[in-house]
Protein backbone atom coordinates (compact mmCIF):
# COMPACT_ATOMS: atom_id res chain seq x y z
CA UNK A 1 0.00 0.00 0.00
CA UNK A 2 1.37 3.41 -0.85
CA UNK A 3 1.69 6.66 1.71
CA UNK A 4 -1.09 8.09 -0.03
CA UNK A 5 -3.59 5.45 0.66
CA UNK A 6 -2.34 5.25 4.25
CA UNK A 7 -2.63 9.11 4.45
CA UNK A 8 -6.62 8.82 3.47
CA UNK A 9 -7.23 5.45 5.58
CA UNK A 10 -5.56 7.49 8.76
CA UNK A 11 -7.99 10.74 7.49
CA UNK A 12 -11.22 8.24 7.65
CA UNK A 13 -9.94 6.70 10.90
CA UNK A 14 -10.06 10.31 12.38
CA UNK A 15 -12.97 11.35 11.15
CA UNK A 16 -14.78 7.99 12.60
CA UNK A 17 -13.74 8.92 16.50
CA UNK A 18 -16.94 11.66 16.33
CA UNK A 19 -19.52 10.69 17.42
CA UNK A 20 -22.44 9.33 15.56
CA UNK A 21 -19.36 9.31 11.88
CA UNK A 22 -19.31 5.29 10.74
CA UNK A 23 -17.45 4.17 7.75
CA UNK A 24 -19.07 5.41 4.87
CA UNK A 25 -19.49 9.00 6.35
CA UNK A 26 -15.80 9.33 7.30
CA UNK A 27 -15.01 8.18 3.51
CA UNK A 28 -16.72 10.61 2.13
CA UNK A 29 -15.46 13.66 4.66
CA UNK A 30 -12.17 12.08 3.88
CA UNK A 31 -12.61 12.52 -0.21
CA UNK A 32 -14.42 16.25 0.96
CA UNK A 33 -11.10 17.27 2.30
CA UNK A 34 -8.82 15.83 -0.89
CA UNK A 35 -10.98 17.50 -3.12
CA UNK A 36 -10.76 20.97 -1.43
CA UNK A 37 -7.92 23.54 -2.41
CA UNK A 38 -5.16 23.48 -0.11
CA UNK A 39 -6.14 26.80 1.13
CA UNK A 40 -9.45 25.57 2.34
CA UNK A 41 -8.12 22.70 3.74
CA UNK A 42 -5.80 25.28 5.92
CA UNK A 43 -8.58 27.21 7.10
CA UNK A 44 -10.43 23.75 8.29
CA UNK A 45 -7.01 22.56 9.88
CA UNK A 46 -6.89 26.35 11.55
CA UNK A 47 -10.35 26.15 12.64
CA UNK A 48 -9.99 23.09 14.41
CA UNK A 49 -6.36 23.83 16.27
CA UNK A 50 -7.85 27.52 16.95
CA UNK A 51 -10.78 25.95 18.65
CA UNK A 52 -8.73 23.71 20.23
CA UNK A 53 -6.49 26.06 22.09
CA UNK A 54 -8.83 28.85 22.76
CA UNK A 55 -11.85 27.26 23.80
CA UNK A 56 -12.48 26.77 27.72
CA UNK A 57 -15.13 26.83 30.06
CA UNK A 58 -16.58 30.41 31.19
CA UNK A 59 -15.41 30.89 34.93
CA UNK A 60 -18.73 31.95 35.97
CA UNK A 61 -21.55 29.54 33.94
CA UNK A 62 -19.29 26.68 32.70
CA UNK A 63 -20.51 27.22 28.93
CA UNK A 64 -18.14 27.38 26.45
CA UNK A 65 -15.99 31.06 25.48
CA UNK A 66 -13.07 32.17 23.97
CA UNK A 67 -12.76 34.47 26.87
CA UNK A 68 -12.39 34.23 30.62
CA UNK A 69 -16.39 35.02 31.01
CA UNK A 70 -19.08 34.29 27.95
CA UNK A 71 -20.98 36.48 26.01
CA UNK A 72 -24.17 36.00 27.85
CA UNK A 73 -22.57 36.23 31.71
CA UNK A 74 -21.81 39.50 30.48
CA UNK A 75 -24.20 41.06 28.92
CA UNK A 76 -27.10 39.53 30.79
CA UNK A 77 -28.81 40.47 33.98
CA UNK A 78 -31.26 38.53 34.94
CA UNK A 79 -32.81 36.85 38.37
CA UNK A 80 -32.90 33.85 36.89
CA UNK A 81 -30.72 30.75 36.04
CA UNK A 82 -31.37 27.93 33.97
CA UNK A 83 -29.61 24.60 34.82
CA UNK A 84 -28.47 22.49 31.90
CA UNK A 85 -26.23 19.38 31.27
CA UNK A 86 -23.74 19.83 29.01
CA UNK A 87 -22.85 23.61 26.92
CA UNK A 88 -24.99 22.18 24.06
CA UNK A 89 -27.58 22.35 25.83
CA UNK A 90 -27.30 26.31 26.38
CA UNK A 91 -27.24 26.66 22.50
CA UNK A 92 -30.25 23.89 21.80
CA UNK A 93 -32.19 26.98 24.43
CA UNK A 94 -30.67 29.83 22.45
CA UNK A 95 -32.29 29.12 19.43
CA UNK A 96 -35.39 28.93 20.92
CA UNK A 97 -35.12 32.70 21.42
CA UNK A 98 -37.50 32.87 24.20
CA UNK A 99 -35.24 32.54 27.35
CA UNK A 100 -33.11 35.85 28.25
CA UNK A 101 -32.00 34.49 31.42
CA UNK A 102 -28.81 32.90 32.85
CA UNK A 103 -27.41 29.49 32.59
CA UNK A 104 -25.55 27.07 34.64
CA UNK A 105 -23.98 24.12 33.04
CA UNK A 106 -23.11 21.02 34.83
CA UNK A 107 -21.38 18.95 32.57
CA UNK A 108 -22.78 15.45 33.68
CA UNK A 109 -25.46 14.45 35.56
CA UNK A 110 -26.03 12.69 38.98
CA UNK A 111 -25.30 8.56 37.42
CA UNK A 112 -24.68 6.07 40.19
CA UNK A 113 -24.56 3.38 37.39
CA UNK A 114 -21.65 5.62 36.03
CA UNK A 115 -20.13 6.26 39.22
CA UNK A 116 -21.19 9.89 38.66
CA UNK A 117 -22.30 11.71 42.55
CA UNK A 118 -23.07 15.31 43.08
CA UNK A 119 -19.86 16.13 43.84
CA UNK A 120 -18.52 15.15 40.24
CA UNK A 121 -21.11 17.65 38.73
CA UNK A 122 -21.01 21.46 39.05
CA UNK A 123 -23.60 21.72 41.65
CA UNK A 124 -21.54 23.14 44.32
CA UNK A 125 -20.96 26.22 42.18
CA UNK A 126 -24.58 26.74 41.53
CA UNK A 127 -25.58 26.67 44.95
CA UNK A 128 -22.52 29.28 45.51
CA UNK A 129 -23.96 31.28 42.78
CA UNK A 130 -27.32 31.28 44.08
CA UNK A 131 -25.91 32.35 47.65
CA UNK A 132 -24.12 35.14 46.24
CA UNK A 133 -26.43 36.85 43.56
CA UNK A 134 -29.66 38.10 43.69
CA UNK A 135 -31.32 34.55 41.76
CA UNK A 136 -34.96 33.90 42.65
CA UNK A 137 -35.76 31.36 40.16
CA UNK A 138 -33.85 28.18 38.74
CA UNK A 139 -34.91 26.16 36.07
CA UNK A 140 -33.80 23.02 35.90
CA UNK A 141 -33.41 22.00 32.10
CA UNK A 142 -31.37 18.70 32.61
CA UNK A 143 -32.86 16.08 30.10
CA UNK A 144 -36.09 14.05 30.99
CA UNK A 145 -34.48 11.04 31.85
CA UNK A 146 -33.94 9.17 35.20
CA UNK A 147 -30.29 10.72 35.16
CA UNK A 148 -31.83 13.89 34.63
CA UNK A 149 -35.02 13.55 37.33
CA UNK A 150 -32.66 12.29 40.10
CA UNK A 151 -30.45 15.67 39.30
CA UNK A 152 -33.12 18.19 39.46
CA UNK A 153 -34.73 16.51 42.34
CA UNK A 154 -31.55 16.69 44.32
CA UNK A 155 -30.90 20.24 43.34
CA UNK A 156 -34.32 21.11 44.04
CA UNK A 157 -33.86 19.73 47.68
CA UNK A 158 -30.97 22.07 48.23
CA UNK A 159 -32.01 25.21 46.77
CA UNK A 160 -35.96 25.25 48.41
CA UNK A 161 -34.51 25.69 51.69
CA UNK A 162 -32.43 29.06 50.27
CA UNK A 163 -36.10 29.95 49.56
CA UNK A 164 -35.32 30.00 45.59
CA UNK A 165 -37.90 28.55 43.36
CA UNK A 166 -36.80 25.70 41.37
CA UNK A 167 -38.87 25.06 38.32
CA UNK A 168 -38.85 22.04 36.01
CA UNK A 169 -39.51 22.41 31.93
CA UNK A 170 -42.62 21.07 31.25
CA UNK A 171 -42.83 17.57 30.00
CA UNK A 172 -43.33 18.54 25.82
CA UNK A 173 -40.02 17.22 25.97
CA UNK A 174 -40.29 13.46 25.51
CA UNK A 175 -38.74 11.40 28.71
CA UNK A 176 -35.52 9.97 27.41
CA UNK A 177 -34.69 12.38 24.89
CA UNK A 178 -31.90 15.22 24.66
CA UNK A 179 -32.63 18.83 24.74
CA UNK A 180 -30.17 19.26 21.35
CA UNK A 181 -32.69 17.19 19.36
CA UNK A 182 -35.89 19.45 20.89
CA UNK A 183 -37.37 21.58 18.35
CA UNK A 184 -37.73 25.23 18.56
CA UNK A 185 -41.46 25.55 19.46
CA UNK A 186 -41.08 22.88 22.05
CA UNK A 187 -38.71 24.20 23.97
CA UNK A 188 -40.05 27.40 24.16
CA UNK A 189 -43.14 25.94 25.49
CA UNK A 190 -41.48 23.66 28.06
CA UNK A 191 -39.70 26.73 29.07
CA UNK A 192 -43.55 28.80 29.16
CA UNK A 193 -45.18 26.26 30.69
CA UNK A 194 -42.31 24.84 33.09
CA UNK A 195 -43.49 23.52 36.61
CA UNK A 196 -42.31 23.63 40.34
CA UNK A 197 -40.18 20.91 41.45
Amino acid sequence: MSDQCDALQNLINAFTTLPSVGAKTAERYAYSIINMDRDAVMFFANSLINAKDQIHYCKVCGDFTDKDICNICSSRTSDTICVVKEPKDVRAIEKSKHYRGLYHVLHGTISPLDNKGPNDIRIKELVERVQAGDIEEVIVATNPDVEGEVTATYIAKLLKPLGIKVTRLAQGIQMGSDLQYADEITLTKAIEERRPL
